[in-house]
């Protein structure tokens, strides 16, 4: 059902639907708390979804996505594109009811979390203060905090029954028509303030029967791994990069002395162990992996050299490939700044900048040029450029241009340059087309081989660390 995207239609209806009534807090939170993290675009179409609920409150009109596209000014793939960032977030969901006539989706959004579950989450608060910063994180808590009831304030409340003890017990009695009058049909519900559940972690972003196998009764009682405990074992492990082993110790130091475990010492033993991984850092954008929707080896095995690349590509993260191809050493910071003000500024996904990390690598002697890096990520962020394949297939049909960009300059009449960059294994074929067959001669074949197998070595390393 993931894919039924791609037989979508703009002829295909779509109603709008709200899981209970959205406010203006609602407005206020989506706005200042979730739009750095999903974007504006996602934030406007979640407006414009909810502006067909204003005047029927709980149910729209029936629409077409040819509509929707008119009124976004975008294309049906970004739509969809933006649409499942609302999903993700936890937004939106999404339904179909198929007929023999047509498909009808239904939209239904969700409100946004409340302040206090949304900054005591323990993943979507660190990914906010991580996109705005220190100074902003602080305004924003401020913003949706206020003084509590002093401590010394005695509560006068006084309960149901000390108010409406005269009731007669007539007035209890449960006949058969007022039992009849209150039963709701099932193809309906009450009309209701909108609540929503925490992000939720997929099972296949965390191997939690991997965690479990050899894990000592002793050293962590199952009764102490709840359901809330396990949801929050697969989020820190997301955010954080724990693998189910590294977990296994995190987990064990924040047993109590009761053999029990609450989320607040489990997020403080993750943050440690984290900070400790990182010398003292929070999580970065450059430890996040390509998403798994938008990744296509999940199960099957790679057929060819280039599936595999394209696989390996897919599940470790910028930081990780950095460190691969350095042979296990740390990246250099200025190296990590580059890569993560390109994903924060240019918006692409993990996987994308990895593809642009072996690209350029390979055109740059080994070396990250901010300025081409630069050039290249605004040119992929422009296509819209998401997943792997389709970075490496626009690699290859810009060639030509990437390479002027590397020189620095536009050939000139006829004139020959001798080039010796390195190129990516699945551009070899390309770049021989685009050179001049005296060019092609001149280049250093020897060279090229042997800094093309060096790195392609660097990269089959990663399958050690691959979690699938």
């Amino acid at each position: 059902m993931s894919n039924y995207w791609k037989d979508l239609l703009p002829v295909d209806p779509y109603v709008v639907k709200s899981h209970g009534l959205l406010q203006e807090l609602d407005r206020q939170i989506v706005t200042l708390l979730y739009q750095p993290l999903i974007g504006s675009f996602s934030l406007s179409l979640f407006f414009t979804l909810w502006g067909e609920l204003e005047q029927n409150r709980i149910w729209g009109n029936s629409s077409t996505h040819r509509q929707l596209m008119g009124t976004m000014q975008a294309s049906l793939k970004t739509i969809h594109a933006e649409k499942e960032k609302l999903e993700g977030i936890g937004l939106l969901k999404t339904y179909v009811k198929e007929t023999e006539q047509e498909r009808l989706f239904i939209y239904e959004l969700i409100p946004p979390l409340r302040p206090d579950e949304f900054f005591q989450d323990g993943m979507l608060n660190v990914f906010l203060y991580n996109r705005v910063g220190k100074a902003r994180f602080q305004q924003l808590k401020d913003y949706f905090s206020h003084p509590s009831v002093p401590q010394e304030a005695r509560d006068v409340t006084r309960s149901f029954n000390e108010v409406f003890a005269a009731v007669q017990p007539s007035e209890w009695k449960l006949s058969d028509d007022m039992a009849e009058a209150m039963k709701l049909a099932d193809d309906r519900e009450y009309t209701k303030e909108g609540q929503s559940k925490p992000v939720a972690v997929t099972d296949d972003a965390f191997d939690y029967q991997l965690f479990l196998a050899g894990l000592s009764e002793t050293l962590i009682p199952r009764k102490a791994l709840t359901g809330q405990v396990k949801e929050t074992i697969k989020k820190l492990a997301f955010l954080y990069g724990i693998e189910p082993l590294d977990m296994q110790n995190v987990v064990m130091s924040a047993v109590d002395e009761h053999d029990m475990i609450t989320t607040e010492a489990l997020r403080k033993a993750a943050s440690d162990w984290y900070q400790i991984e990182r010398n003292g850092l929070l999580p970065e954008l450059v430890d996040k992996v390509q998403p798994l929707r938008l990744r296509e080896h999940t199960n099957e095995q790679p057929a060819s050299k280039e599936e595999t690349l394209i696989a390996l590509l897919e599940q470790v993260s910028p930081r990780k490939l950095l460190q691969d191809i350095a042979g296990g050493a740390e990246p250099s910071k200025a190296d990590l700044k580059i890569i993560e003000e390109i994903m924060l500024d240019q918006k692409l996904e993990p996987g994308v900048i990895n593809v642009l990390i072996y690209y350029v690598m390979l055109r740059t002697d080994m070396k990250l040029s901010k300025n081409y890096i630069q050039k290249i990520a605004s040119h992929w962020a422009r296509k819209k450029v998401q997943t792997v394949r389709e970075a490496m297939k626009l690699a290859k049909e810009e060639n030509r241009q990437y390479l002027e960009w590397a020189e620095g300059k536009k050939k000139q009449g006829n004139k020959k340059v001798i080039r010796e960059e390195k190129l990516p294994d699945w551009l070899q074929n390309e770049a021989a087309e685009a050179l001049p067959k005296g060019e092609q001669t001149a280049a250093s074949k020897e060279d090229f081989e042997l800094q093309k197998q060096k790195l392609l070595e660097e990269v089959k390393n990663l399958r050690n660390h691959s979690p699938l």
